[in-house]
């Protein structure tokens, strides 16, 4: 039986096509030679090519009737920057938050024994910092003109966005541990670390 192509395949297979051919294509001309090129069928080159437009790989220009859709190397690399970049300026934040919190924490509880629970976050955020350096490392092997980098950074990205995810929980945590602890308000409490009301986990 025939095995079918995967969505992460379709979605590099037509990027390549676009990388391959370095031109501007329209919807109709696609949806010709994609499928005997790349192997993708007519009917899902639409829902590919727009996967790939809403994650800025591909661009899309209406040029009188028509839309114009293209990609070059240069353009996916600026974009994968972009999302690293914006990922790096969360996960420092999220770190400064941690650092704050964690200082002002030891210095409320004193001497104090330290819990079992607190304990358990602290190992988290050391498993999460040696991942994000791990990580950063491995990105570094890479020169700017190798072909794996958008693979590293992809890989990297949700590295950092599962890592800044695991802080923003022991912020949450940490939050809880010193309302429940000294009876401190939330909200003044999130004022006092300035921690934004909005602070969530990352999609």
């Amino acid at each position: 039986s025939r095995k079918g192509v995967s969505a992460a395949e379709k979605r590099t297979r037509l990027l390549d096509y676009f990388h391959e051919t370095l031109t501007f294509h329209k919807l109709q001309e696609l949806e010709k030679t994609v499928p005997k090129e790349k192997g993708i069928v007519q009917q899902a080159v639409k829902d590919v090519l727009q996967s790939l437009v809403d994650d800025g790989l591909v661009t899309v220009e209406k040029i009188g009737t028509s839309n114009f859709y293209w990609s070059f190397p240069s353009a996916v690399q600026q974009a994968k920057n972009a999302q690293l970049q914006n990922l790096e300026a969360e996960l420092n934040r999220i770190e400064s938050i941690n650092a704050a919190l964690e200082s002002k924490i030891q210095e409320a509880a004193g001497g104090r024994q330290d819990s079992a629970q607190r304990q358990e976050m602290l190992k988290q955020l050391q498993e999460a910092e040696a991942l994000d350096a791990q990580y950063q490392t491995e990105l570094k092997q890479y020169s700017d003109n190798d072909p794996n980098l958008i693979e590293a950074q992809k890989k990297y990205s949700q590295i950092a966005k599962d890592a800044a995810n695991r802080w923003t929980e022991n912020i949450f945590t940490f939050q809880s541990y010193c309302v429940d602890k000294f009876m401190v308000d939330r909200q003044e409490f999130n004022r006092n670390f300035n921690i934004p009301e909005d602070l969530d986990t990352l999609p």
